[in-house]
């Protein structure tokens, strides 16, 4: 068996300062969500997912891959926003077995309620913190972590 390669000090600062500024990040942005629209996180990037695409809509296993969460956590959060009249279901022209999320008229008026808000705090507490080339370095880092998770999840 193979030692573990442990972290060294720098290694170890870029993880700790990885996960405690993901939550907390994660955190504020949860609770300005529900403050200010009554939705959350997840629900308010369905919304922008689905205001992105053509259509305003896309299969539920389409939309469960670009949100990276299963398709049953996907279900819940789509019943939840259905309920409300943010989103609706349907059955899939291409295939009768898959099911289409579109967002509503209604769905599209909460998120245009909630971007502005959304966006400023991202702003806030992320982006105006950081440098131009320290965003680049963030960006580029955490596309090929993301770029090899997603290799790695490929069946």
């Amino acid at each position: 068996m193979n030692e573990p390669r442990w972290l060294d000090q720098d290694e170890m600062a870029a993880w700790r300062g990885f996960v405690v500024a993901s939550n907390l990040l994660n955190r504020r942005l949860e609770r300005q969500l529900k403050e200010d629209s009554g939705l959350s996180h997840q629900q308010y990037e369905i919304l922008v997912h689905l205001s992105a695409a053509p259509g305003d809509s896309l299969r539920m296993t389409e939309l469960a891959d670009r949100l990276v969460t299963s398709k049953s956590g996907l279900t819940y959060q789509v019943t939840q926003l259905e309920r409300t009249g943010l989103v609706a279901r349907r059955s899939c022209p291409s295939d009768v077995r898959g099911v289409v999320a579109e967002l509503t008229d209604h769905g599209r008026e909460v998120l245009r309620q909630a971007a502005p808000g959304h966006v400023a705090l991202v702003r806030e507490l992320l982006i105006d913190v950081l440098t131009r080339e320290q965003l680049a370095v963030l960006a580029e880092g955490l596309g090929e972590v993301s770029t090899r998770l997603r290799l790695d999840e490929t069946p």
